[in-house]
């Protein structure tokens, strides 16, 4: 759209994320028309009325099945796109994806050992997330045996953290039980949001949403790992405490979204890209813009899991179906030269 520019996007992109939540909170194999909606707020505000059986319904529908799911696809969408540009921006490089550094793998680990040891739900979700910094700072540490700050040792080192918690969760499936645990430790790995409630959203949700609009504000910062180490350096910009302090948000915000909803692929990688196309490189706008447009696309995709057929399917599955294709469109698009 021609008439579209960079600093319209992003107002636009919020507009959009709050009526895809309007359309997630509605839509669904029991949908409630947008007329009953307001019938049920002016009811709950006292300025209507409403039969006690709709209204327990409609209450129920919204506040107990959904708000949660829909709060928690917006919080791990937003904070796997911002995670995955920051990632591309440290890292000089559009390819680099969230579990570059292993923290997918690792986040993945903890959760099969939680599962294995019977933990709480709440339990199995902070175990991840704490295995998921362990592994990071497992690459971090490799990279600095060799005592230099060079990017491709920092990408070596996430290669070996990333190949020894993938073959610690080998380990892990193989001793786990295979039909009590294993069925439970498989369908976490494909990524879920069902078993998201209300208790563990509330202790994650705002560490959460806290470390995204951390990462936003960072954005001006982030911009100077575009220039060499050199260049940086002379102008006076602390890069490596900008980088190591980017890498440590970044997954942290992987970590927490892992603890939520499992392993959801895609999003970080694709989402980016999108927002660069419309917003330029620049992450003073790219990673609010990412942010939104990540919430949008994980509803989207959570609403086809939910509805499309009488069982759930794997939110995972749906994100990279629909990822690979709208990367492919993205890649094409870019080739002729059309955004």
């Amino acid at each position: 759209m021609p008439s579209l520019t960079p600093r319209s996007i992003a107002p636009l992109s919020i507009l959009l994320l709050m009526f895809a939540m309007l359309a997630a909170l509605l839509l669904g194999r029991f949908a409630i028309p947008i007329s009953e909606l307001f019938r049920f707020l002016a009811a709950a505000c006292g300025f209507g009325q409403m039969p006690v059986g709709r209204y327990q319904l409609v209450h129920s529908l919204i506040f107990e099945a959904r708000l949660p799911r829909v709060i928690a696809a917006v919080l791990v969408g937003a904070g796997l796109s911002v995670s995955g540009a920051a990632y591309q921006a440290v890292f000089r490089n559009p390819l680099v994806s969230p579990g570059l550094l292993g923290v997918l793998s690792g986040c993945a680990f903890g959760a099969a050992l939680g599962i294995i040891w019977q933990l709480s739900p709440l339990a199995v979700a902070l175990l991840s997330c704490v295995t998921g910094l362990i592994a990071v700072a497992t690459g971090v540490g490799i990279a600095h045996l060799f005592q230099t700050s060079s990017i491709l040792l920092l990408v070596l080192g996430g290669i070996v953290a990333n190949a020894l918690f993938t073959s610690l969760l080998s380990i892990t499936q193989y001793l786990a039980d295979p039909v009590d645990q294993l069925p439970s430790i498989v369908y976490w790995l494909l990524g879920s949001l069902s078993a998201v409630d209300r208790h563990t959203l509330t202790l994650v949700a705002p560490w959460l949403a806290f470390a995204i609009v951390l990462m936003c504000l960072a954005g001006r910062a982030i911009d100077a790992l575009s220039l060499s180490d050199d260049e940086a350096h002379s102008l006076g910009v602390p890069v490596q405490r900008i980088r190591y302090g980017v890498i440590v948000l970044a997954t942290l915000i992987c970590a927490l979204t892992v603890s939520l909803a499992g392993m959801v692929g895609w999003i970080g990688l694709l989402v980016p890209h999108l927002a660069r196309l419309l917003v330029g490189p620049g992450n003073g706008r790219l990673l609010p813009v990412s942010a939104c447009l990540g919430g949008v696309f994980l509803l989207a995709a959570d609403g086809v899991a939910r509805s499309v057929s009488t069982g759930e399917i794997p939110l995972g599955i749906i994100t990279e179906l629909f990822g690979a294709i709208a990367f492919v469109l993205v890649l094409h698009r870019v080739r002729r030269g059309w955004l």
